[in-house]
């Protein structure tokens, strides 16, 4: 719509709403403790992914997506990507901090309230990303 002049961008979530974390990913205690190898392997492919985004261009990246994305103009992409790299929305730092959870937290309870919170030392498990970043 921006590119045919129909609309226009107004404000941005990642821009305005400072830092979200948007890779966040759950899975059952039970699945962790049976199947670390395969939570491991998985962190070590989404941090793989995000240190890929991170060091390569707009284009690049808006190349790799237009496979997934076969309606959508490469320079529309690419726009759109440049646009997240410019606000910081994909970062490489896979540790969900008690204050990104409380933040992210904070707008779910905004957008549709939230009746109860999860305390972050019995939600969050920072392990395969420590043991990632490590690396």
């Amino acid at each position: 719509m921006e590119k045919e002049g129909a609309g226009y961008i107004v404000a941005s979530i990642g821009k305005e709403g400072g830092y979200i974390p948007y890779t966040c990913y759950s899975a059952k205690k039970s699945y962790i403790e049976k199947k670390p190898e395969i939570i491991q392997g998985f962190t070590n492919g989404i941090y793989k992914g995000m240190k890929w985004v991170e060091n390569h261009s707009a284009e690049e990246i808006a190349k790799s997506l237009q496979p997934h994305f076969p309606d959508s103009d490469l320079e529309v992409l690419v726009s759109l990507v440049a646009r997240y790299k410019a606000q910081d929305t994909w970062k490489p730092d896979l540790i969900l901090t008690e204050e990104g959870l409380n933040h992210m937290m904070d707008i779910i309870d905004q957008a549709i309230g939230l009746e109860k919170r999860a305390p972050y030392s019995e939600i969050v498990i920072t392990e395969f990303a420590d043991k990632t970043m490590k690396k």
